[in-house]
């Protein structure tokens, strides 16, 4: 799939002492010594198997001391055996507290590596280099990194804040991440997919994404009230991953972008968004049915992370641009996935 070069933009997380800068722009990678010092210190670059080897070596070139390490592509690398690893790689390279990380690749090299680089010595510095739509969009800025723990999905993590090759069936996934945002908080991002070639947009649906994102970090940083927005179509859409996700051995079935869409649809109560956004995943080439075992499903919603005793959080949008949060009480949710 043919997608433009983003030129140059920059956004800047204004949290305190916290603050970083968000940077898109062409041949970014090729410059990463321009946006960070890599001069002085021991860089460890992080990638996946699924990752085009020059990546990770164009950002190894420009330091003078750095090592790369590989991790096999796949969720199935988000664990605690190949978090610990990568920590022992990072001691044996004799990295120190004024080290850097650099993770280059999709979601699960910018989830691993930052809760790498938030536990290793307590903390040290990292930088993000998303290589797909999916992690630019979503993980890509926010601070919130983790690994699974056996089949629950990011259970544990922390707070630490960091495309032409890609097949059009992985934009896709990313695009509908970024379809959530302009559901809840930016029609003017809704509008951008009801155009007829939405990947034509690409650069204003990442940016006005971020924007957005952005927005809210800055006024929840650790997900205490407002935050939970960015949570919408997530708690049904982790539990059909979880189901039917492409996961470790499991190489077909739904991806992340691909579940979480599926995952909106229940939580959209005005009919005619939803039957906007049923004709925009007809264009993409979302799914609009997940295929899942229901009773699965449900059962991994009952242990999500936003689950407290015998009642549930979910974000709920009552129209465009808006979004609620309800308790709910776990006997409603059969309801949601049309099990009454």
């Amino acid at each position: 799939m043919k997608i433009k070069d983003v030129r140059s933009m920059k956004l800047t997380m204004q949290l305190k002492s916290r603050s970083y800068d968000i940077i898109l722009k062409a041949g970014c990678l090729a410059n990463l010594h321009q946006f960070t010092n890599v001069a002085n210190r021991k860089v460890f670059v992080l990638t996946d198997s699924g990752v085009p080897a020059e990546y990770a070596q164009t950002v190894a070139a420009q330091c003078p001391d750095s090592t790369v390490y590989t991790i096999p592509r796949g969720e199935g690398s988000k664990c605690l055996k190949v978090y610990g690893q990568v920590l022992q790689a990072m001691l044996a390279f004799g990295m120190d507290r004024k080290d850097l990380l650099v993770s280059v690749g999709g979601g699960v090299v910018g989830d691993l590596g930052g809760f790498c680089a938030a536990s290793y010595m307590r903390g040290i510095d990292f930088v993000n280099c998303p290589t797909t739509v999916l992690s630019q969009v979503d993980s890509s800025i926010g601070g919130k990194t983790a690994i699974d723990l056996g089949e629950t999905k990011n259970i544990v993590g922390a707070f630490w804040h960091t495309l032409k090759t890609l097949p059009r069936r992985q934009v896709v996934n990313g695009l509908a991440e970024a379809l959530k945002t302009g559901i809840i908080g930016d029609p003017q991002l809704f509008a951008l997919f009801e155009c007829e070639h939405p990947e034509d947009n690409i650069e204003q649906i990442v940016y006005r994404s971020l924007k957005f994102k952005k927005k809210i970090v800055e006024q929840d940083e650790r997900e205490g009230s407002v935050r939970a927005c960015l949570n919408f179509g997530h708690t049904i859409g982790h539990g059909i991953e979880a189901v039917r996700g492409v996961r470790g051995r499991r190489t077909t079935g739904l991806y992340h972008g691909e579940c979480v869409a599926l995952g909106m649809l229940p939580m959209i109560e005005d009919t005619a968004l939803l039957k906007r956004t049923r004709a925009i995943y007809r264009a993409l080439g979302l799914p609009t049915r997940a295929g899942a075992n229901k009773e699965k499903v449900l059962a991994y919603m009952q242990h999500d992370k936003k689950a407290r005793g015998d009642h549930i959080t979910v974000i709920k949008c009552p129209g465009l641009g808006c979004w609620r949060a309800d308790s709910l009480p776990m006997t409603e949710l059969p309801a949601l996935l049309g099990m009454e």
